[in-house]
């Protein structure tokens, strides 16, 4: 990619130096060279001087039983700065509550991972690619969820 057409500020950001484009994607290779795409560098919730990939944590979630579906955003915190809420559609009949997802987590990930908060909802709004849908899910905490 040589940049954006017209949009030289936008261009400078995303091409480094020596032209290497920055895609903000956060990967890894594993030990038969396979390239795994893990989350989005825009994505990770700042908590503290920590960075915290709301991928490592849906994924985690997806693994309980009860839990059909789940997204995990920042939410504001004046102390933290930002805190993992995770948002949970729970199996049908499911009485799992919010203390048991929020220990279930914190047995698999360190202490700045934890999930701070949660709220159960019908479903997670995804594009028709299946990619969650943060913006509005965070618009929506701004604009109804701020006082749980």
């Amino acid at each position: 990619m040589k940049g954006y057409v017209r949009d030289e500020k936008a261009t400078a950001e995303i091409l480094d130096s020596e032209g290497w484009l920055k895609t903000g994607d956060i990967c890894y290779f594993d030990s038969e060279g396979f390239l795994y795409v893990v989350d989005r560098l825009k994505e990770l919730i700042k908590y503290k001087a920590y960075q915290v990939p709301p991928a490592e944590l849906e994924h985690l979630l997806h693994s309980h039983p009860e839990i059909v579906d789940a997204a995990v955003v920042p939410y504001p915190d004046e102390e933290a700065g930002q805190i993992p809420m995770a948002y949970v559609v729970k199996n049908p009949g499911s009485n799992i509550t919010e203390a048991q997802i929020m220990d279930f987590i914190a047995e698999q990930v360190a202490p700045y991972k934890k999930i701070r908060r949660v709220a159960f909802i019908t479903s997670i709004t995804r594009t028709p690619a299946g990619k969650i849908l943060r913006k509005l899910i965070n618009h929506s905490l701004s604009h109804g969820l701020s006082k749980l």
